[in-house]
């Protein structure tokens, strides 16, 4: 009889699947085993490094991290572009195959989730902790869980690679991404006006990055805070997007405001993400009583190296080895 999937077990079945992507993994098949026993593990196991010192050798110790940061958001923005066209553009087919707007925000928050999983689960999100947005990144600077210079060159990245991946949907599909209701798929005040879109931006802010430092710093449940994360981002999408488009995320609006030159109420998703989730570091403060946050990553199930002022690596190579496995 079929033995029923534990929740638990999900993102180590993501990992596995993802971890094809990653040319540092070599697969490794034991004799006598079918294929249902091949299990993927790295060529080699990269060391827990610090943060770096300085600019220059944050660039040159940790450009890897800064450019998988770069390509998560952009990778996020060319699905949110691709999907984002074929659900609301005026002529096509899915329009006419799902009539119902709400069905199709659903829709689209149910990829924009799965996507934010995948990524997160990925070889480049294990290695650079999968922030993808520069709230994020700022928030665990805060903690003192990132170096200056590394949330410098995040939030670089972040920028950058929000905005490459905006420009190479705009290349592909052309007027038909550009022109409205998709319009770059940017993230605008809704009809309820700006106030409110601020207030909804920082609600959702809140609620992610809290939901974030608990489930990170609680062991039964780190594993499943990409799960968590894509969850959250569908029901926003569904839910929220008439308020303020949902951000959280001002790589994200930025992206889509620069091609369009659409920056009326832009300070919205800078003032409401980051406002949004610094209060969360207070609140989760007073309600465990403690500010002690392990690491700056959001999967650290991996093998890989970890560039931040992590917990894990306190605990020396058995606690890493822990960590890891």
């Amino acid at each position: 009889m079929a033995r029923a999937l534990d929740i638990g077990e999900v993102p180590g079945l993501l990992e596995a699947i993802i971890a094809g992507l990653d040319p540092s993994v070599e697969i490794e098949e034991r004799g006598g085993e079918d294929a249902s026993t091949v299990k993927a593990r790295p060529a080699r196991r990269p060391s827990i490094t610090g943060p770096a010192t300085g600019a220059v050798d944050a660039l040159r110790r940790h450009w890897p991290e800064y450019l998988m940061e770069g390509a998560g958001l952009g990778l996020f923005m060319v699905s949110a572009g691709l999907f984002g066209t074929l659900l609301f553009h005026p002529s096509s087919p899915a329009v006419g195959a799902l009539p119902e707007p709400l069905v199709r925000q659903a829709l689209m928050g149910l990829i924009m989730g799965l996507t934010a999983i995948g990524l997160i689960y990925s070889p480049w999100g294990q290695q650079s902790g999968a922030h993808l947005n520069p709230a994020v990144t700022l928030t665990f600077w805060r903690l003192g869980k990132v170096a200056t210079w590394d949330a410098v060159f995040y939030v670089i990245a972040q920028f950058a690679g929000g905005l490459l991946g905006v420009l190479a949907v705009l290349g592909v599909l052309g007027a038909a991404f550009a022109e409205p209701p998709v319009h770059y798929v940017a993230t605008v005040p809704g009809p309820a006006g700006e106030m409110v879109a601020l207030l909804a931006e920082a609600t959702i802010a809140f609620g992610l990055m809290t939901m974030i430092l608990f489930v990170t710093n609680t062991p039964k449940l780190v594993r499943l805070t990409g799960v968590f994360a894509g969850c959250l981002i569908a029901l926003y999408i569904t839910v929220e997007a008439p308020l303020s488009g949902m951000s959280m995320n001002p790589a994200r609006t930025v992206a889509s405001a620069l091609p369009g030159t659409l920056f009326d109420a832009l300070w919205i998703y800078f003032v409401g993400p980051i406002a949004g989730m610094l209060l969360a570091v207070d609140a989760c403060r007073l309600i465990r009583r403690t500010p002690e946050v392990i690491c700056a990553k959001l999967n650290h199930h991996t093998h890989r190296r970890c560039i931040f002022h992590c917990g894990y690596a306190k605990a020396g190579p058995a606690g890493v080895a822990h960590a890891h496995d």
